[in-house]
């Protein structure tokens, strides 16, 4: 399906060069989990990209080369599907006419969207995925020139993970269950289980589910047996409660650590007292105190009534990043916005600062470890590259 797609996209290579409308306005694309097994991201990342459009709107436009240019936002639903993520990158280059994409959030949709984006040279800036394929080519092995991010990755994001369980928590065996359909969390279990061992750990338990699944009876009698003194879940939020009531049931009360795909606020309703002590790895605080995330903080929660999570932050810095980019191409171009994301350096973001390197879209950022504490998200530490 994604093949055929960057098929049908020979024919209008020539878009990519396109810049804003007769009515003085640029569109940019949003692709967003609206539906699926995770529509509390898609939820986030609408909120975020609506807020940070409205605020440039308010205020005029945004000015590039000296000319002021309304946003126009043209908002997309991948389902949290592949196939869909991919079609709906097409229709937003093609029909659309967007001069950039912001999104997916989940890898399962952002690596084939961005194979589409990078064969229509469109510029794409996922705010969520920290798979490594999402800015690789597959045909070369090297960067993608046209593909961004505003995380870090899973290869960095495995590795303090692992670092923390055995410098912080002290532990020295851990067990590890993850979702093997989905290939981000799959790779952070991976990268988990090879930074936990080299430092000297031993992983009692490597544990799989799939998609949908309910009952995990099986996989915990296994874990229980070989005894960890942790677990390590890199799970969606949706998943975690399920997951982890069922190890306490089974007696099983060790401590848990989890990843990024965490983040949603929705996970304190759904796990309760149970998930009370959980650390896991974010992106984002929102307890800071800078004025920065604050005000983003405040923002939000004054639109939404709602406490922004990871997501939220990360599709703000995307548009962020865009914004920043537009001013200084001096003209409102996929071409002309691609080469000035490549060079910015020490963008103060809601997320932490963010600096790409020429030839990159992977940014330095650094790990925020967060902990479910008081029925509330809980800063504990940053952690830097």
């Amino acid at each position: 399906m994604v093949r055929t797609l960057l098929l049908g996209l020979s024919l209008v290579l020539l878009m990519a060069g396109c810049t804003a409308d007769k009515d003085n306005a640029i569109h940019v694309g949003v692709i967003a989990e609206l539906t699926g097994d995770i529509p509390a991201v898609g939820a986030s990342c609408k909120n975020a990209a609506e807020m940070a459009v409205k605020t440039v709107n308010d205020a005029g436009g945004i000015d590039v080369g000296g000319r002021k240019y309304l946003i126009k936002l043209q908002i997309e639903d991948s389902a949290g599907r592949a196939e869909q993520a991919a079609s709906a990158a097409q229709k937003l280059i093609t029909h659309d006419k967007v001069i950039a994409i912001i999104g997916p959030n989940a890898s399962s949709g952002a690596i084939p969207a961005s194979e589409i984006a990078e064969t229509a040279k469109v510029p794409l800036i996922s705010p969520w995925s920290t798979n490594p394929k999402t800015t690789i080519d597959p045909r070369t092995g090297k960067q993608k020139s046209y593909v961004f991010r505003a995380c870090y990755m899973d290869s960095f994001q495995g590795r303090v993970l692992a670092a923390f369980a055995q410098s912080e928590l002290k532990v020295k065996t851990a067990a590890v269950l993850y979702d093997v359909a989905s290939e981000v969390l799959k790779g952070q279990a991976e990268v988990f289980k090879t930074s936990f061992i080299e430092k000297g750990g031993t992983i009692t338990g490597f544990e799989t589910y799939t998609t949908g699944n309910k009952d995990f009876t099986v996989q915990m009698t296994k874990i229980k047996n070989g005894n960890p003194e942790l677990i390590f879940l890199p799970t969606y939020y949706s998943d975690v409660p399920l997951q982890v009531q069922q190890a306490r049931r089974f007696g099983i009360t060790v401590p848990v650590l989890g990843s990024d795909a965490w983040g949603s606020h929705d996970l304190l309703g759904l796990c309760g007292k149970d998930c009370e002590g959980a650390f896991f790895s974010s992106h984002f605080s929102a307890n800071s105190t800078t004025p920065g995330v604050k005000k983003f903080v405040d923002d939000y929660k004054a639109l939404y009534g709602s406490v922004p999570d990871d997501v939220a932050a990360l599709t703000y810095d995307s548009f962020g990043i865009l914004f920043e980019a537009m001013k200084k191409a001096g003209r409102p171009g996929s071409e002309e916005i691609k080469n000035s994301i490549q060079k910015i350096t020490d963008f103060k973001g809601v997320t932490g600062n963010i600096t790409f390197h020429e030839g990159s879209g992977d940014p330095d950022k650094s790990v925020v470890i967060l902990q479910i504490k008081d029925g509330e998200f809980q800063w504990f530490a940053d952690i830097k590259p």
